[in-house]
């Protein structure tokens, strides 16, 4: 593959309610990719668990872990036999009582000895029917965040981030060519016939918008399946409440995708498989595209004071 070229991987996948077998299924995953000649891989967020939050459950603490930790030294086996950097959207134990959501940026050129090369805490934490995140995640205290990988300069974003530009603009003028946004996002069963249409396009023109609007590409990864929030760590059940009749919990929809800078979508999976998503990215085009729509020649920073107010009364 030409050097300008980096082939990235998204995996979409399901989870079950088992933490270790999420945990085995991500590593044979990014394998996969690896082979298939991928070096920059995310996964979706909180791969580990199905999407505990839809429950406020204190046991559910339990499956938080530190950074460095048991997923991240099965992951970085793969990253140094494969020379991968991958992102891992992970339940971080910071301390008794302060927990994070929390991407992990794995990389075989880290000097790190766990090859960890930096974090990004999820800032934005949604409390929402079947959402309920502010039970669980402090917000990030690190703010938004750049890592120049061996795979060139990147920046984790985290779902709820997703639909704020704010976030986008800021990783993008820390120097991110490639933003990563690992997901879980779904329809409520329920409302899917009315409302599912429309919330999906919503859900992927806001993140095109951050590519056109920062010339960079964006690469979206999300979870397949309907899940009840059940959960199986270290031999204890948590199962989640309810009769789980189809009507119960939330239906994942996938559609992960790829967009170049100027919001092309370059690849985009289906709303109900597991699936590895694949592109070739060209480094060159973050330039020759910002080159032809110099939105960051032409902002005026000193007429945006007002946008770290809450509303302008």
């Amino acid at each position: 593959m030409p050097a300008n070229l980096t082939r990235v991987a998204l995996i979409q996948m399901s989870c079950s309610p088992d933490t270790q077998a999420n945990l085995d299924k991500a590593v044979a995953r990014v394998r996969e990719a690896a082979l298939a000649g991928a070096k920059l891989i995310c996964l979706p967020e909180l791969f580990r668990a199905q999407y505990f939050c839809q429950r406020e459950d204190h046991a559910l603490f339990a499956t938080a872990e530190p950074i460095p930790g048991r997923s991240t030294a099965a992951l970085s086996e793969v990253v140094r036999e494969h020379s991968l950097v991958v992102i891992a959207s992970l339940f971080e134990r910071r301390a008794p009582g302060l927990y994070h959501n929390t991407a992990a940026i794995l990389d075989h050129a880290s000097t790190n000895p766990d090859n960890i090369l930096g974090v990004y805490r999820k800032m934005h934490i949604p409390d929402d029917p079947l959402y309920y995140e502010k039970f669980y995640f402090t917000p990030g205290d690190i703010g938004f965040q750049a890592q120049k990988t061996s795979a060139g300069p990147i920046g984790t974003l985290v779902c709820w981030d997703q639909w704020y530009p704010e976030g986008a603009r800021i990783t993008a003028l820390k120097g991110a060519e490639t933003l990563f946004f690992p997901t879980a996002i779904g329809w409520h069963p329920s409302e899917k016939v009315e409302f599912g249409e429309r919330q999906y396009d919503a859900w992927q023109t806001i993140q095109r918008a951050h590519a056109i609007a920062n010339g960079v590409f964006v690469c979206a990864v999300n979870r397949v399946g309907h899940e009840h929030g059940d959960v199986t760590h270290n031999g204890v059940n948590m199962p989640g409440p309810g009769s789980h009749t189809p009507q119960d919990g939330l239906e994942f929809w996938g559609g992960s995708f790829i967009a170049d800078p100027f919001g092309r979508i370059l690849a985009k999976a289906s709303h109900d498989k597991e699936e590895i998503l694949y592109a070739d990215l060209d480094s060159a085009e973050v330039e020759t595209t910002r080159q032809h729509w110099p939105f960051l020649r032409d902002r005026r920073i000193d007429a945006y004071g007002g946008i770290t107010s809450r509303f302008l009364d």
